[in-house]
């Protein structure tokens, strides 16, 4: 994507559109050529974009000398650690005390990285994909339509086959770019992850992938509406409420349909979101998967990966599962209300420390004529704590996109949370049990439609009801990403039944609930409830031992139990709820 600021004027950061390059978070090159990017996410609307993947931070490796850390992929490395690579975080904010005068980001992709001395040399990688052979015979070339950093794409129709006669995009891909395994294995994954998750109405349409000596060749639906950000641009910089709420019902809906299936996308941006037509109601895809990878339920990556001004705090601490695809959602809506990025620099490093540190600005205009329920929706995608933001599933059941006529998708997240609840102690059950019975409407709501489809028999469900409601929307995807694994640790469901009442208590998250403007309300009530049902005498050590900690975190418990009966006090209650870190209870060995 080249520069856009002279499509508009009165946007505020210097026009949303210059802040859209994606920014790399090592040192800069040159620029580039105008209009050069990655070739993928302006593959199919005749623009290119570039989209970078973070292989690390802005300053020296943490790693020993010649050893580098993998661009994109997260599992499968060369080299393992016993423990994750240490955040950037820490020392982006020690340099950034320090730091003199920065220089403002220069335009343009970031040449591919050289992974070091691993005796791994060009000749000897196997760029054989299994692909097809004959894509000359199938299709006819047309002009170019975007260009990039690591290849580019092309207008085509098909010659024969079900697409004959029909334009399609082309990416395609120089194999002499694949200078390393890693490059090899992105293209790998991109075609897998395109190839598994076929089927959303706003997911990008694959058709097939074809190779020969020079190149591999993506073969795509063809959208001609253009990106998301030319029509922001076109608006003057900003969407009305309620034409913003089309965009982000869309974004929703196709993330939490790539969530299900434990694919993150890790590169959410208004660049890779392109309209099927130029119609004012044409549908939207979400297109360029090269950054997005396979996670398990439990499972963190560490990679940092993404677009400077999109990326979330828990990616740059090196510890992230599919929350981070929300925090970029939160950005794409703040931007498409307001005009503006909630997080703003002129160097890569004062953009990190934004995101780390700064909180948007919801008071200036528009936000001070802006609803109430769109203020809150925002600052819930762009909570810093990641367990305190809602989930693509959860957040189309907002007050701010509530449509009682439009369906809720199966939320992973539920079971997430109903597994630990029923490997959970009965003092924790029993908390969370009264913590359900002070929810509020509007987090039912929510509830009832996941409830809903698990298909409960007479009221209740087991764990035959969660395991074929995933079956229901199971793809390759789900299987390669081992979603159906999480099914295996809900053993105990095997042997009750659970109705909704206990279900509501499973599938909480008190750390969402904090979030809430009324959560001091909320507690008051779920402790009444707690104190006549559920609070019994403990002891020091079986608090910690609940929590998983050693003796050093004794002292931590003593103001949560009280002298007079030994039982929770209110303040024990609450942070029995939200439970412990290792870092907070001071328990580690030194």
């Amino acid at each position: 994507m080249g520069q856009c600021c002279s499509k508009v004027s009165g946007v505020n950061n210097d026009a949303v559109a210059a802040g859209h390059q994606s920014k790399p978070v090592h040192p800069t090159p040159p620029p580039a050529p105008p209009g050069e990017g990655s070739g993928s996410g302006g593959a199919f609307s005749g623009k290119s974009t570039p989209a970078y993947s973070f292989s690390a931070s802005p300053f020296p490796s943490p790693l020993p000398a010649g050893v580098a850390p993998s661009p994109a992929r997260t599992p499968g490395r060369k080299f393992r650690w016993p423990l994750p690579p240490p955040s950037p975080a820490r020392p982006i904010m020690a340099i950034l005390r320090r730091q003199g005068r920065a220089e403002r980001p220069k335009e343009g992709p970031i040449p591919e990285e050289r992974q070091g001395d691993e005796g791994e040399r060009e000749s000897s990688l196997d760029k054989s994909f299994g692909y097809g052979k004959n894509f000359g015979a199938r299709f006819e070339l047309g002009k170019e339509v975007g260009r990039g950093h690591f290849g580019h794409t092309c207008w085509a129709k098909g010659k024969k086959g079900e697409l004959k006669g029909q334009p399609v995009a082309v990416k395609i891909i120089s194999k002499a770019k694949m200078t390393t395994a890693i490059a090899v294995e992105d293209v790998r994954r991109e075609v897998k992850i395109l190839k598994a998750l076929s089927g959303h109405k706003n997911l990008i349409k694959f058709h097939d992938a074809f190779e020969d000596v020079n190149n591999v060749y993506m073969v795509m639906e063809l959208c001609e509406g253009g990106e998301l950000l030319d029509r922001i641009l076109s608006r003057g910089g900003r969407y009305t409420e309620e034409d913003a709420k089309t965009i982000v019902v869309q974004i929703l809906s196709v993330v939490s349909y790539c969530h299900l299936q434990g694919v993150v996308h890790r590169d959410l941006k208004p660049e890779n979101f392109l309209f099927a037509t130029r119609d004012e109601d044409a549908p939207m895809k979400v297109i360029d998967f090269g950054l997005s990878d396979f996670v398990r339920p439990d499972q963190r990556l560490n990679d940092i990966v993404g677009s400077a001004y999109y990326v979330s705090p828990e990616v740059l601490h090196r510890s992230y599962n599919l929350e981070a695809d929300l925090w970029s959602i939160g950005v794409i809506t703040y931007i498409l209300l307001c005009g503006s990025r909630p997080f703003w620099a002129r160097t890569e490093s004062g953009i990190f420390r934004s995101v780390i540190r700064a909180d948007p600005n919801f008071v200036d205009a528009p936000w001070s004529t802006m609803s109430p329920e769109a203020k809150d929706f925002v600052k819930r995608l762009l909570n810093k704590d990641h367990r305190k933001r809602m989930t693509a599933a959860q957040a189309l059941t907002h007050p701010w996109l509530r449509d009682e006529n439009s369906a809720v998708p199966l939320d992973i997240s539920i079971y997430k949370l109903v597994k630990s609840y029923v490997r959970a102690s009965p003092l924790k059950r029993s908390a969370l049990k009264a913590l359900s019975k002070a929810i509020t409407e509007d987090e039912l709501i929510y509830l009832r439609a996941q409830f809903s489809l698990l298909d409960p028999k007479h009221g209740y469900v087991t764990l035959e009801n969660f395991r074929m409601a995933l079956m229901r929307n199971a793809t390759d995807a789900m299987k390669e990403s081992r979603v159906l694994d999480i099914l295996n640790l809900m053993e105990p469901l095997s042997y009750k039944k659970m109705d909704f009442e206990e279900f509501c208590a499973a599938a909480i998250s008190a750390y969402q609930l904090e979030a809430l403007e009324g959560w001091e309300k909320i507690a008051n009530i779920a402790f009444t409830y707690f104190e006549k049902e559920g609070n019994r005498a403990v002891s020091v050590e079986e608090l910690a031992q609940e929590m998983n900690l050693g003796p050093n975190a004794y002292p931590l418990f003593n103001d949560w139990i009280r002298n007079s009966d030994g039982k929770l006090s209110f303040l024990g209650y609450t942070k029995f709820l939200h439970g412990v870190t290792i870092r907070s209870s001071n328990t580690r060995h030194r």
